[in-house]
């Protein structure tokens, strides 16, 4: 049974991190396959360059690429925004290539007003002096990830109680962590009111929020995506209003649980490619 596809004329994804043992890649497919979106936005670390490994690339990982290329290929607008675990992209930043663009911001028009999308990791310190240090922490927490489910498995099956999210449960308890939210997000704000736009859009802190954040120059709504380890959250705009969109709390998500795409039917990687670079024209 398929599902009913929902009109959304902005969708907003961060943090996907395909390629690490986190990423909750089927749900991500699921969502991606209930809506019809007039523009997508992926703003970073869709693809997990810094943890990539030969041989864990699931189908199901595979399969969230596939259907990105066919919404391009439908003629779906897809800005590919980079960050750090993919700044390998950042080398491409400005690219056209059919319905798919490659920068590392975009400014988009609202109606009447603008809103600014980027990452965020220029915020980041760890990230602009101690880029070891952060990739280290990468893997720190893609161990925690897999640590969690074992955890939860044993929390579920033996003790019948609900998941529990460890590194959730760490970052809201270190103050240090809150403060760098905080500052976060009253730095994109502050930037956001100086240049005059009414939304700014990030990723990179896997926390997903929307906020009016008021200064003495100003107020701006700032919104972050979240993520598809933890969170798995999106942002959506449509009919003149931002919503924030929780796999978790999508009653149709629970109904249609067993939809899933016949992974007997996924190309290879080589011919993916071929009927992409077929379908795409380059724009100089």
């Amino acid at each position: 049974m398929k599902l009913q596809k929902r009109k959304v004329d902005v969708v907003v994804l961060s943090d996907v991190h395909l390629g690490t043992y986190g990423c909750k890649a089927k749900e991500l497919l699921q969502y991606l396959k209930s809506i019809d979106p007039g523009k997508l936005v992926l703003n970073g670390d869709i693809i997990d360059i810094w943890q990539f490994k030969k041989n864990y690339w699931p189908k199901s990982h595979m399969l969230v690429i596939k259907h990105i290329t066919t919404l391009l290929t439908q003629g779906v607008p897809v800005h590919y925004i980079t960050g750090n675990h993919d700044e390998m992209m950042r080398k491409f930043a400005g690219l056209q290539m059919g319905n798919l663009s490659i920068q590392n911001k975009l400014i988009l028009d609202i109606k009447k007003d603008k809103a600014w999308v980027f990452h965020g990791d220029v915020f980041d310190v760890s990230m602009q002096h101690s880029k070891w240090i952060a990739k280290l922490g990468a893997i720190g927490y893609d161990f925690l990830i897999l640590f969690n489910r074992l955890v939860n498995f044993f929390w579920e099956q033996i003790l019948g109680k609900s998941k529990v999210s460890l590194s959730k449960k760490i970052k809201d308890s270190v103050k240090r962590a809150v403060k760098y939210l905080n500052d976060f997000e009253l730095t994109a704000a502050e930037i956001a009111i100086d240049n005059h736009y009414k939304y700014v859009i990030c990723g990179h802190v896997h926390k997903p929020e929307i906020r009016n954040i008021q200064t003495e120059k100003g107020t701006v709504t700032y919104l972050n995506s979240g993520d598809w380890v933890e969170n798995m959250s999106a942002l959506e705009y449509n009919k003149g209003e931002w919503e924030l969109y929780r796999y978790t709390e999508d009653e149709l998500m629970k109904i249609n649980a067993s939809y899933t795409e016949d992974e007997s039917i996924l190309p290879d990687k080589q011919e993916l490619f071929k009927n992409l670079m077929k379908e795409l024209t380059f724009v100089v």
